[in-house]
C-alpha cells in the first residue's frame, strides 16, 4: 500500500512490549510519531531509538506522542527498552500486519542478496489522523531534527 502525505492513517490494533493493545485511534486529537525500524539492539536502531530518548521531552513539549515498530517479539522489545532506558512504547508487528498497512514491509538488499524486512520509515500523523509527513530517508543520529524539522 502506498501512503502518500495527507492520507488517513491506516488505524491498527497491535500489542506493545507488556500485551497492552494500541489502537492509532486512542491517540485522536494528538499528533504521533509512529517509527518503523528493522531490528531491536543493532547499532542504527539503537542509534535512532536513542536519538528519540534523548529528545523525548522536547518531542512531547512539541505535543508529540512516540511509538516504535519493528516485526520482534513483545520479550524483545521489553529487553531492548529495559537496556536502553527507552521512555515509549514498542509495537511488536511479529505478523507484520502494521507493516503492510504502512506499505514498510518490502524487499531489501545487503551484500548483494535479496530478502524482505522492515523499510525504515517514520509516519508524523496529525491529530485529525492524516499523515503529515513521511520520513524515508531517515538519519538514526538526527531522527528527532527531521521530525521536528518536518
Amino acid at each position: 500500500m502506498e501512503l502518500n502525505i495527507g492520507d488517513k492513517a491506516p488505524d491498527f490494533n497491535a500489542k506493545d512490549q507488556n500485551g497492552n493493545e494500541i489502537k492509532l485511534s486512542d491517540f485522536k486529537g494528538k499528533k504521533v510519531v509512529l517509527y518503523f525500524y528493522p531490528k531491536d539492539n543493532t547499532p542504527g536502531c539503537t542509534a535512532q531509538a536513542c536519538n528519540l530518548r534523548d529528545n523525548y521531552e522536547e518531542l512531547q513539549k512539541q505535543g508529540y506522542i512516540v511509538l516504535g515498530v519493528s516485526q520482534d517479539s513483545e520479550k524483545s522489545h521489553q529487553k531492548f527498552i529495559e537496556k536502553q532506558n527507552l521512555p515509549f512504547p514498542l509495537i511488536a508487528d511479529e505478523d507484520h500486519t502494521v507493516h503492510n498497512l504502512y506499505g514498510t514491509w518490502g524487499e531489501k538488499k545487503m551484500y548483494g542478496k535479496t530478502y524482505m524486512g522492515t523499510l525504515r520509515t517514520t509516519f508524523i500523523i496529525d491529530e485529525d489522523g492524516k499523515i503529515e509527513d513521511i520520513i524515508e530517508k531517515v538519519k538514526t543520529k538526527e531522527h528527532t531534527a527531521q521530525i521536528l524539522n518536518s
